[in-house]
């Protein structure tokens, strides 16, 4: 009875490995990409803290990302940044490069040709 039972709760543990259960790229949606429900939540968690209306002066070479008009500015050098690509401040600075689906969800409002919705 205990072997069947250890054979039970062997099996019933092969999905707990996360990589095989999530394999692939789920929950990245970058169809209809708007400012305000997808751009700006992720520079309002990664880049505010220099590049805020507040910070931008003092910590942020001057850059403001808070507003739209801001955004849609500097959307090329915001996207050649995150993607740490030659000839651009690799930002967020001093920290790792975004999460894949970040980028893609920005690199995505940019060829949707940056909708302020």
């Amino acid at each position: 009875m205990l072997i069947v039972a250890m054979g039970w709760i062997m099996n019933s543990c092969y999905w707990e490995n996360g990589e095989t259960f999530y394999a692939g790229d789920h929950g990245c949606d970058t169809l209809e990409v708007s400012f305000s429900g997808d751009v700006l939540p992720i520079l309002t968690n990664h880049c505010f803290s220099c590049h805020s209306n507040a910070n931008a002066q003092e910590f942020g070479s001057g850059v403001r990302l808070q507003d739209y008009e801001d955004v849609e500015t500097y959307s090329t050098i915001i996207l050649g940044s995150i993607k740490h690509e030659d000839g651009f401040p690799a930002m967020p600075k001093d920290s790792e490069q975004l999460d894949a689906c970040l980028i893609s969800i920005i690199e995505a409002w940019v060829n949707q040709g940056k909708p302020n919705i």
